[in-house]
């Protein structure tokens, strides 16, 4: 019996363990839009069922031009370290940590953005016991002006014209509708009146003819 228990205990420990390992899940924006010479901030924040241990867990961030160059790793974590950036031709000095991984955030920011740091950023991730390795992919894109705010007072303008004549119009269509059936109640007594006539017409004429 007890033998039995404990099995039946194994297996259940097994499931969770399996559900949870499948839960691992990065969250990043798709595309970031970047103001040429402006600090921008590259998120990525990661799910678990775990709780991140310093002594198992891993990641790194690369950069690629596209999806079919080489990735370039420029950051990663030390156990001893944390989150350190790797020397780099290409960013330099120009990427720092700005997460926190007690909330397992692996957010980055990328100072001084240049058009030349258009490309692909990964986070990768990996977190024991979870079995899985979690990756997000950003695509990071730099703009040298910002679009022009839209200006709300023109649209409202527009939205109050068009709904006061769509107000017009359904006025002007009830009193058409109204003079309508107002015209159609005079026809049909002006024809009720003309057959009394009639009739009582034909009434004189009869009593005439006695």
């Amino acid at each position: 019996m007890l033998s039995s228990l404990l099995t039946v205990h194994t297996l259940w420990d097994y499931m969770y363990e399996f559900a949870c390992c499948s839960s691992m899940d990065v969250l990043v924006a798709n595309s970031i839009n970047a103001l040429n010479g402006t600090t921008v901030k590259i998120p990525c924040t990661f799910t678990s069922c775990y709780r991140m241990d310093t002594t198992k867990f891993s990641m790194n961030w690369t950069y690629q031009e596209t999806l079919n160059d080489t990735e370039e790793m420029f950051m990663t974590y030390y156990k001893k370290k944390g989150m350190v950036p790797l020397r780099s031709d290409r960013f330099g000095e120009r990427v720092m940590f700005a997460g926190n991984l007690d909330k397992n955030d692996l957010s980055i920011t990328l100072s001084d953005v240049q058009v030349e740091d258009v490309g692909i950023y990964n986070c990768y991730v990996r977190n024991p016991p979870d079995r899985i390795q979690g990756h997000g992919v950003i695509q990071l894109n730099v703009v040298t002006e910002l679009p022009p705010p839209r200006d709300s007072t023109i649209a409202v303008a527009i939205g109050a014209s068009v709904g006061g004549a769509l107000a017009l119009l359904i006025l002007s269509m009830v009193v058409v509708k109204c003079l309508r059936r107002h015209r159609k109640q005079e026809l049909i007594s002006e024809e009720k009146m003309e057959e009394e006539g009639k009739l009582e017409a034909e009434g004189v004429a009869e009593e005439g003819t006695k």
